[in-house]
């Protein structure tokens, strides 16, 4: 009756206005299934495509000088000498995993940790860390991994007491991870 009065169908313009905001639910939902998708894909890309690349390195020994005059002709080169060592063993997940030697080795003026037939899985921004335990509850950081494969030497700050950092760690920092460990003795 009101219909009819004014002229106007309101069945019409209520199919309308339904249609209308139905169209514009679809199109916010694919608006949002892009955006997701937008950080998701890079994100995947980021965290899986390390896996797929190995880095190698083959850093030396670095060799210790012992004076047996006091001229600089009479300098002999010699072997660093190792204070402790262990084995690394990874997680044993199937997926984060590490294995080779772990070597505090006594320099000069220093001393530095040295990974041998060290091979780990890739993965992203893996560290290498002295531990008090596997948890990297207490650590400290000695830099990022150098290479997945290989010999490597990280220098250990001044200070660090090897009695209490007894553990070596492989460990994603960024998704605090651990790939493989060496207890150190």
């Amino acid at each position: 009756m009101f219909e009819e009065q004014i002229g106007i169908n309101l069945d019409v313009i209520w199919t309308n206005d339904f249609n209308s905001s139905r169209a514009t639910r679809l199109m916010n939902k694919k608006i949002i299934i892009g955006v997701v998708l937008a950080a998701l894909i890079p994100a995947i890309v980021y965290a899986a495509s390390p896996l797929f690349f190995n880095r190698t390195i083959d850093e030396e020994i670095p060799l210790t000088k012992t004076d047996i005059a006091t001229d600089a002709e009479n300098t002999e080169t010699m072997q660093p000498v190792a204070i402790v060592s262990g084995m690394f063993v990874g997680v044993g997940d199937g997926i984060h995993s590490a294995q080779g030697n772990a070597k505090v080795l006594s320099l000069d003026d220093s001393v530095l940790l040295r990974l041998e037939n060290f091979k780990a899985t890739n993965g992203p921004d893996l560290h290498v860390y002295l531990a008090t335990d596997e948890k990297a509850t207490d650590y400290v950081d000695l830099g990022p991994l150098k290479a997945n494969i290989g010999n490597q030497n990280y220098k250990i700050p001044e200070g660090v007491d090897l009695t209490k950092y007894d553990t070596a760690l492989v460990w994603c920092k960024q998704f605090s991870v651990l790939f493989g460990h060496a207890i150190l003795s």
